[in-house]
């Protein structure tokens, strides 16, 4: 390919903005580019809550957008991933304590599903009852927040560090902690799609009955 093709392919690929969604405030979270408009539905952007705030001390927390909307100059995206760094979780952990992980999956209050999983790190190491009654105590705040809250009443609640520190108030009373974190948040389905899967499942579930 010649020098001059190169070039007129490049000029014929168009700039857009990222745009956050709502809640973070419509921020800008760079800029994309692409030959068509169709080519940028569900390209995920990756950031820091760090850059998003402009506090270096949240750059170990990324969040993952996805683009559902493309205007004329802009794309608009949806939150779909928040993950503390791997560099930043191995820091936390110690030599003689206990690492607690919990992995759940929850419907929001508006059909949202996610999966949310929460880690405690003790002070010296529980025995198994303790590890175990603990991330009980995880999964019992974590589905009753999830379900009597929205999608994006979660989400504040995780970036706010509010949900992890309700969790350590319940669990230091089982056995001393000395730091509680939410690793991760996905979004795995849309209200729409559960909906689907359920329908689908519902229409599988009446095909399987015997009719005499």
């Amino acid at each position: 390919m010649s020098d001059r093709s190169v070039s007129k392919q490049s000029q014929e690929k168009k700039w857009y903005t990222v745009i956050a969604p709502e809640q973070f405030d419509r921020a800008e979270l760079g800029e994309t580019t692409a030959d068509e408009p169709e080519q940028l539905y569900n390209r995920t952007i990756e950031t820091t809550l760090g850059e998003l705030q402009d506090n270096a001390s949240e750059n170990n927390t990324k969040l993952t957008f996805r683009i559902t909307d493309v205007g004329s100059d802009a794309v608009y995206t949806e939150f779909v991933e928040y993950t503390l760094t791997r560099d930043y979780l191995r820091s936390l952990v110690r030599h003689g304590s206990s690492k607690i992980e919990s992995f759940e999956t929850i419907l929001t209050s508006d059909d949202y599903r996610i999966q949310i999983q929460p880690v405690a790190f003790t002070t010296k190491k529980a025995d198994h009852s303790q590890e175990r009654a603990i991330r009980r105590t995880m999964t019992d705040i974590v589905r009753e927040t999830a379900q009597e809250h929205t999608f994006n009443e979660v989400i504040d609640s995780i970036v706010e560090g509010r949900l992890s520190s309700a969790i350590y108030a319940e669990a230091k009373t089982i056995y001393p902690l000395r730091r509680v974190e939410i690793q991760k948040l996905t979004l795995e389905a849309r209200p729409e799609e559960v909906a689907e899967e359920e329908d689908t499942a519902v229409d599988v579930d009446e095909d399987d009955v015997e009719v005499e």
